[in-house]
């Protein structure tokens, strides 16, 4: 497994943890980006609302997210103008990472709920981790709905992570959401970075402020970009693993179906549902990328009569 930080303190917490927090913007950045977003937005093409592609009109999106807006070329100047401001920091911080999407995040008065999730596999996570830079452009608290985290949840559920491949905590969500979640209230311009497998959530924005975040998702460099995908038209019990590249993110609508991807491999899979109790034994067991290794430094260990 190779590392993530530079810093091996922050490598450690991370790892134990699956996020760490840092300083990362100064306020002439904050608002130079807060302006550049109110620039850029205005070129918005709305977003794809899953409503359209999936046939439920009540499934509704209640926050701007740049990833599944209409306008390819939003999604563009929206990744260049992030980048751009972002590089210079987390080349100090990341060891030798890549950006592949970036997002403005605006949640609507009153609205604005994302539901609990992990973000999707976007590498081999068996062999790296991949992680969001999450930025709030105003301060981020409960009232306005800020990012919350299960600790040490990152690598042990949903190894394969697409938006078609059924969830093993999704019939447990309201119980995680209860019992489980810590919020991490947030100054503007501080960060948190965090492994793409912790389970998240953030809550509605119950007041009248604006509240405006920015994500960054970022690879290994020498690490190719995959997407996991499960066409149950075709089969339930296989994902096809996709290679991708950037241009992919940019035209990329969730709720359709890929188009004329690369696929380099096919991975068994078995849909199944785990209970609260199962949830929290899980957090006390190896990771996911973790347990052949345990299980090769055991067989190692016998066969040096050790």
């Amino acid at each position: 497994m190779r590392n993530v930080f530079i810093d091996i303190d922050l490598e450690k917490e991370f790892q134990q943890n699956g996020y760490v927090r840092l300083p990362f913007l100064n306020q002439t950045q904050v608002e130079e980006l807060k302006n550049t977003f109110f620039e850029l937005v205005k070129t918005s093409g709305g977003i794809n609302m899953p409503g359209e592609f999936l046939g439920n009109p009540d499934y509704e999106v209640t926050y701007d997210f740049t990833f599944i807006d209409k306008n390819i070329e939003y999604k563009k100047e929206t990744f260049k103008a992030i980048n751009a401001v972002f590089k210079p920091i987390y080349s100090q911080i990341l060891e030798n990472y890549k950006p592949i999407i970036a997002n403005f995040i605006r949640k609507k008065e009153q609205k604005g709920e994302v539901p609990l999730h992990q973000n999707w596999a976007f590498a081999d996570e068996k062999k790296c981790s991949t992680v969001s830079i999450w930025v709030p452009l105003v301060d981020s608290n409960v009232n306005n709905g800020t990012l919350q985290v299960v600790p040490k949840s990152h690598k042990r559920f949903g190894e394969f992570r697409g938006p078609m491949v059924p969830w093993e905590l999704e019939g447990i969500k309201n119980e995680i959401i209860k019992n489980h979640l810590v919020p991490l209230e947030t100054k503007a311009g501080d960060c948190v970075i965090l492994d793409d497998s912790i389970v998240h959530y953030s809550a509605p924005n119950q007041t009248d402020g604006l509240r405006l975040t920015i994500q960054l998702i970022l690879i290994p460099d020498e690490f190719p970009s995959i997407h996991y995908h499960l066409n149950p038209a075709k089969a339930k019990d296989k994902i096809e693993v996709l290679e991708v590249d950037h241009e992919f993110y940019m035209k990329f609508n969730p709720w359709k179906l890929p188009e004329n991807e690369k696929v380099v491999n096919v991975v068994p899979f078995q849909e199944k549902a785990i209970s609260e109790n199962e949830f929290v034994d899980a957090l006390q067991k190896p990771r996911f990328d973790e347990v052949k290794k345990g299980f090769f430094q055991k067989f190692k260990k016998s066969l040096l009569g050790v």
